[in-house]
């Protein structure tokens, strides 16, 4: 199921990840065609480094996996890790503010994290699994409304990952025109596609060998 892999973010954002893990991660985006290789901040020279131009993207995440850091560190974190060679930034949103009603800190962060991408792909991450239906639909609407490219479901480090009714209220509230990713859990050919179907065009996944195998 090759036809899958260009939607595939290949992800390794573990803690005890090691050089050649990293090299691994982005040989294999290189051979599979995945849309990037996924890395945590401190391996991302080396991940661009490794795909030096590949069609794979360097990717990588901003107040991860929690969101709670301030605007200004988020801002910094972002401008920094665009020169050093990211292409792709997931960034996690102020899960708290969100609950508490702060849209303009919400709409602050995306604004100021979509700045200092400079062009490249801004992907909000919502950790689902920690809100109401409601909740989902008014940080989609805020992403779309502050330039991001892309909302996404989950970090993977949280209760849980994305499920298809969180796709389907998520393609819903952005339209046909906004990038949805799903991630957490997925794991094999079926959970993708399941994701796909539901609205989803890309997949964050540290099994995307596996799935188009």
């Amino acid at each position: 199921m090759n036809d899958f892999a260009h939607l595939i973010d290949h992800t390794n954002l573990r803690p005890d990840a090691i050089r050649s893990d990293i090299i691994q991660l982005c040989e294999e985006s290189i051979e599979y065609g995945f849309a990037t290789a996924c890395v945590n901040p401190t391996n991302l020279p080396l991940a661009a480094s490794v795909l030096n131009g590949n069609k794979p993207k360097p990717c990588t995440v901003i107040g991860f996996p929690l969101g709670s850091i301030s605007i200004e560190m988020k801002f910094a974190e972002a401008r920094f890790l665009i020169h050093q060679g990211a292409e792709e930034l997931d960034m996690v949103l102020n899960i708290g503010a969100l609950k508490e009603g702060e849209i303009n800190i919400i709409e602050n962060e995306i604004r100021q994290v979509v700045n200092a991408a400079d062009g490249n792909c801004v992907k909000v991450i919502l950790e689902t699994c920690l809100l109401t239906d409601k909740e989902k639909v008014l940080a989609c609407n805020l992403a779309k409304d502050n330039g991001a490219d892309f909302v996404k479901t989950s970090t993977g480090f949280s209760l849980s990952g994305a499920t298809t009714e969180d796709i389907a209220i998520m393609r819903k509230v952005v339209g046909e025109d906004m990038g949805i990713k799903a991630s957490g859990g997925i794991k094999t050919l079926e959970d993708a596609r399941a994701m796909i179907n539901a609205g989803a065009n890309r997949i964050g996944t540290s099994s995307g060998v596996n799935i188009v195998s």
